[in-house]
């Protein structure tokens, strides 16, 4: 009867090589993201950048595009863009970006201009150190759809703000 246990502990001894033990990687600290990649803000997050801009969205509002519009006749999500110049230097936020994408297959929105309605998008101008522009920026939302992301930089020097969450 002792070779049978032999057997038995041979056979354990096997099974067990390298199995769970020796996984300890979800104990390890998480990297930390490279400054290279943009972090995903709430829609109202504001964002602050190194140079002391910030960006600030808010006043998330649906409507459908007048006559005149373009493109017209268009359910859309509209919100305040505000970019508070804090920092040294002039801002040219006209070289900057808005651009949306919505749903689960974050389709491509359209950025919606509609001066009937008030929705200029963001001012092609160089804002001054210390100044706030605001402005009513709108995109293509279809009335079924919930789940919105807006990607912006408020000038071509910044880095990309990621803002993302439902509308109701």
């Amino acid at each position: 009867s002792n070779s049978r246990d032999d057997d038995n502990t041979a056979s354990t001894t096997k099974t067990s090589d390298p199995v769970d033990e020796t996984v300890t990687a979800d104990e390890e600290p998480e990297p930390t993201p490279e400054d290279t990649e943009p972090k995903v803000m709430g829609l109202t997050d504001g964002v602050s950048y190194q140079d002391g801009v910030e960006v600030q969205l808010s006043d998330y509002k649906r409507g459908v595009s007048s006559d005149t519009a373009a493109p017209s006749g268009t359910p859309y999500v509209a919100f305040t863009v505000e970019i508070n110049n804090k920092s040294q230097s002039i801002v040219d936020i006209g070289t900057g970006y808005v651009m949306c994408y919505y749903g689960d297959e974050s389709r491509t929105s359209e950025q919606i201009f509609d001066s009937e309605r008030g929705l200029e998008g963001v001012p092609s101008m160089r804002l001054q150190p210390g100044r706030t522009a605001k402005a009513t920026v709108a995109c293509e939302m279809p009335k079924n759809q919930q789940y919105l992301q807006v990607e912006m930089a408020p000038s071509m020097e910044a880095q990309a703000a990621i803002f993302a969450g439902n509308i109701k």
